[in-house]
């Protein structure tokens, strides 16, 4: 349980240091977005960051005996939390993929998880520029834009004022995808992703939680659903050459 709680301040002074930021606002997908300057079909890199483990938290719980009661009082949902599969979302890059080259557009998915951490941060007001720089990305890879799949929580979260709950669980998926033009290091879409999913008035089942597992599920699919519709619904050139998948 200890690293539980160091891990809990660590968030909360993540959390009090980046209050000053602004969050990004969402970028449309536009007809051009898939495009490269000339006009054409824009070749496309598909990227994911590394997933994380599925998880409970707990915000509000913020001093570490709050914690510490907090984890205590769901444990048995931890434990069965820890046995969810997320392969419905590691499959969202190639499922992306797919869907662009049903576009014709030119795809290489990367392989390796991307990390983002590495990346230079950009301090900017402009409300299209990337908030890391992208650019080295653009000759390893030999791509014009990058799509970026980054889901840095997923599980179930359950509202604390200290040591008292002020929500049930339920179930999340958040993060965000977004299209970068390497040339520019701006957004041509952003979206963020906060997805969330309610058991209903039934959820504290143990050991096997049929109601929140059915909840997560759902938050799942929805956020998929979430990345996957823009792509299928946005207009590429007319006549842009069909391409091979790579």
């Amino acid at each position: 349980m200890r690293w539980r709680l160091f891990a809990a301040v660590a968030a909360l002074g993540i959390f009090l240091s980046g209050c000053a930021i602004k969050p990004q606002q969402p970028v449309p997908l536009g007809k051009d977005a898939l495009t490269s300057s000339s006009a054409k079909s824009a070749k496309v890199g598909v990227a994911m960051s590394e997933l994380p483990k599925v998880d409970t938290f707990f915000p509000g719980a913020d001093c570490l005996l709050c914690y510490a009661f907090a984890s205590a009082s769901n444990s048995a949902l931890t434990k069965h939390t820890e046995t969810l599969a997320r392969d419905d979302l590691a499959s969202l890059k190639e499922d992306v993929a797919a869907a662009l080259r049903k576009k014709n557009v030119e795809v290489t998915v990367i392989k390796e998880a991307i990390d983002l951490k590495s990346l230079p941060d950009i301090r900017t007001e402009v409300p299209t520029a990337a908030r890391k720089d992208f650019a080295s990305l653009r000759a390893k890879h030999a791509v014009d834009k990058l799509l970026v799949i980054d889901m840095p929580q997923v599980g179930y979260v359950r509202t604390y004022a200290s040591y008292v709950p002020t929500s049930d669980p339920k179930a999340v998926v958040t993060g965000a995808a977004y299209l970068v033009d390497l040339k520019t290091n701006t957004y041509s879409w952003y979206l963020p992703i906060n997805i969330n999913r309610a058991a209903g008035a039934k959820w504290d089942e143990p050991p096997k939680f049929p109601g929140l597992t059915n909840a997560y599920f759902q938050a799942i699919e929805a956020s998929r659903d979430s990345v996957l519709k823009p792509l299928a619904d946005v207009a590429v050139p007319e006549g842009a050459p069909a391409t091979g998948a790579q």
